[in-house]
């Protein structure tokens, strides 16, 4: 069966209402999500993505299945690193917990147009250009080596460019005003919150420059791509809320984030010369997060 506009259109539909459902009508409320909250709504979007999976598996076959639960599960072993950055960012601006959900809301669904672009770039210039490929993994070489090296994390959102720039033409308030973005107060202003969803936004760009590249290794399947992505964006606001807490127990699963995209880089660069299996990748990429998750639990009680 060939994909075609109707398998677009109802997935698209699917997207806004969950994302329709989720801020409507789950999360009207503002409130602080805890951690049962953030694991019941981590299941539902796994469980989403399964169902989804075994759609690909009775409407085409094993082969895009296989290809869609391996781009699914490196996007969102992808996503940790993310993670780490809005931990980081919202301790930086001291973002209230009741006002971290709406954040990183409208920071996906940003982030949802950005990833569908870059992929539907990315896509067309390694069909048109083979060599794409090797520029690609040479990228993804150079981001692990630089994600397994670099020690400094801290945050320093006044040197974004965007965020300079909102501020050279909107004034922005010292204080929070609930979940405002703007407000009037003898003119429009800027809340802080805008500052932190625009960091957010600009973050999670210079993540997707990372991972578009690494699951187009797996396949070029654009609706593929883009569907374990969007999956796999869509379970991050529940899965953030479940793990920032316990982030820090998870110590060497950076290094294993870094491993992963030297190695999706390596595939890249001998794709001409050897074809390595969407399943032997999916192997490896299961593997190195395993063995990052038990070192680090062992180290951390050690240390305990």
């Amino acid at each position: 069966m060939e994909i075609g506009f109707w398998h677009w259109f109802f997935f698209l539909l699917f997207l806004v209402v969950m994302l329709a459902l989720d801020l409507g009508i789950f999360n009207r409320k503002k409130h602080e999500i805890h951690i049962k909250e953030a694991l019941i709504w981590s299941g539902v979007w796994i469980s989403l993505a399964l169902i989804f999976n075994l759609g690909v598996f009775y409407l085409w076959d094993h082969h895009k299945a296989l290809e869609f639960f391996t781009g699914y599960i490196l996007e969102k072993s992808l996503s940790v690193d993310n993670i780490f950055v809005f931990i980081l960012l919202f301790r930086f601006f001291d973002v209230p917990k009741r006002y971290q959900h709406k954040v990183l809301y409208w920071g996906i669904f940003g982030a949802l147009i950005m990833r569908a672009v870059l992929i539907v770039i990315g896509a067309a210039l390694i069909v048109k250009f083979w060599w794409v490929m090797l520029i690609f993994g040479a990228f993804l070489i150079v981001a692990g080596l630089k994600m397994a090296f670099q020690k400094d994390e801290a945050v320093h959102p006044e040197k974004n460019p965007v965020v300079k720039f909102v501020k050279r033409f909107l004034p922005v308030t010292q204080e929070y005003h609930r979940d405002k973005f703007f407000i009037k107060k003898n003119g429009l202003y800027a809340t802080p919150l805008l500052i932190v969803m625009i960091v957010v936004e600009t973050s999670d760009l210079v993540f997707a420059l990372d991972s578009i590249p690494a699951i187009l290794a797996i396949t070029h399947d654009t609706f593929i791509v883009f569907t374990s992505n969007a999956l796999a964006i869509l379970g991050l606001r529940a899965l953030y809320f479940a793990l920032s807490g316990v982030m820090d127990k998870f110590y060497y699963l950076k290094t294993g984030l870094s491993v992963i995209l030297v190695f999706i880089g390596m595939k890249m660069l001998l794709s001409g010369v050897l074809h390595i299996s969407t399943l032997f990748s999916l192997l490896v990429i299961v593997a190195i997060l395993v063995v990052s998750v038990i070192a680090s639990l062992v180290r951390t009680k050690r240390l305990t």
